[in-house]
């Protein structure tokens, strides 16, 4: 089964919000064996949402739209939907009573009658009912086509589809399997991945699909199985994985969407009561910012410091004013200097440091532009590598960033 998704609102069109919507529908729709084969972006015009619907009419069957359905003039998805579907607006009672009853006990004030224009709704839709919010979730169903109308509201949205869209989906469609398993690889590119794994991949079974996602200093595999038979797809899945696993086990660091490498990196190093402690430059913080996003950080990070300027390399952690003169303040002297200090000022067992040069202009230092020096110190020595990154500046540090953190799981896997 397929399905587009519509998001309504010249809002999104016009960059002043992020369509996040799609994407949560959109996984929402996978688990339960429904493919997304569009996502589109339309504007609150009359004219374009009857168009989009009857484009989409028989092509697909669910088109889920989100948005116009607040309580102001420029909502006109139900008007439209009306239009299109040649039906009228009726009150319905339980949306009444619902939305009279949320605005007293929220707001502590009577409803309006624009709170209980709410309640109005095209007479042939199914009305999904939206505890969160006054706007209902509307499912009218022409020819081979379901048409869903959700609140453009995420948290309203989110209620809808998890308690109301999903579940009546689920009880009166049969659907077929799909099943994910994503790999998380590091440290080489997608050309070399492919390259590895080409024999493997061109052996795979046809109802499976793999899928490259490339980002900085990492690569996800992801394979896709569809098909009507669940124990046969995990089968055949898990045994590729087996497989592949055993040809690039030297780069991959989980098996999940949610295993990033700084997830699995925090996850060893609690499971190994070791700690760790940050200090950046030319990141700013944002290896810090990596690891403590992490669930349960506060087990595992201790802190760190942001010693931005090159004055506070000396005030705050220390760092000798001669060697910075001697090798300057992007250098491996000074780098080890700034991760020995930091281990030592928060009691860690591991530290991460980084000075470099992020560009577009020089700092205090004559080094080439897009040179970054990361030193990962470890309770017996300290480890430091050099790399050019280029430009822009937004890149070399993401993937200084993305080397810390890999240098640094190297290190913690010597005592798995």
């Amino acid at each position: 089964m397929k399905a587009t998704i519509v998001t309504i609102g010249d809002e999104i069109l016009i960059g002043q919000i992020t369509d996040t919507n799609s994407g949560f529908i959109a996984k929402a729709l996978d688990r339960i064996g429904i493919e997304t084969i569009e996502m589109l972006s339309i504007s609150d015009d009359k004219n374009h949402i009857l168009q989009t619907l009857s484009r989409l009419q028989n092509t697909v069957d669910f088109v889920l739209l989100t948005g116009g359905l607040g309580p102001t003039k420029d909502d006109i998805t139900k008007k439209t939907f009306c239009d299109y579907f040649e039906d009228e607006l009726i009150v319905n009672q339980d949306v009444e009573k619902h939305v009279v009853a949320l605005i007293e006990r929220v707001m502590n004030r009577p409803a309006s009658q624009v709170n209980k224009d709410q309640a109005l709704v095209p007479s042939k839709c199914i009305v999904l009912h939206n505890e969160v919010g006054t706007a209902p979730g509307m499912w009218i169903k022409k020819e081979n086509t379901v048409y869903v109308s959700l609140p453009g509201v995420p948290y309203e949205m989110k209620y809808l589809v998890e308690n109301q869209l999903i579940p009546k989906i689920v009880q009166e469609y049969k659907r077929p399997y799909i099943m994910h398993k994503t790999i998380l690889t590091y440290g080489q590119g997608e050309s070399v991945v492919a390259e590895r794994i080409e024999a493997w991949e061109n052996a795979l079974p046809a109802f499976i699909k793999l899928a490259y996602l490339p980002a900085p200093g990492r690569v996800r595999l992801r394979l896709t199985a569809r098909g009507a038979d669940k124990e046969i797809l995990e089968a055949a899945i898990q045994e590729n994985v087996n497989s592949v696993t055993e040809i690039i086990k030297d780069i991959i660091v989980g098996f999940d969407d949610d295993e990033t490498l700084e997830v699995v990196l925090g996850s060893l190093l609690a499971k190994h009561n070791k700690t760790i402690a940050t200090a950046e430059s030319c990141t700013g913080g944002k290896i810090a910012q990596v690891l403590t996003a992490a669930a349960g950080a506060s087990k595992y990070f201790k802190g760190g410091v942001v010693t931005y300027d090159t004055q506070a390399k000396i005030d705050v952690l220390g760092v000798s004013k001669q060697d910075i003169e001697t090798h300057s303040v992007v250098s491996k002297e000074v780098v080890s200097a700034m991760a020995s200090s930091v281990r030592v000022i928060m009691k860690t067992d591991y530290a991460i440091a980084t000075t470099g040069n992020a560009g577009p202009l020089k700092g205090d230092s004559d080094v080439e532009i897009g040179t970054v020096f990361v030193a990962i110190a470890t309770p017996s020595e300290i480890i430091v590598e050099e790399f050019n990154f280029g430009q822009p500046r937004e890149k070399v540090i993401d993937r200084a960033v993305i080397k810390s953190l890999e240098l640094m799981y190297k290190e913690i896997l010597k005592i798995v």
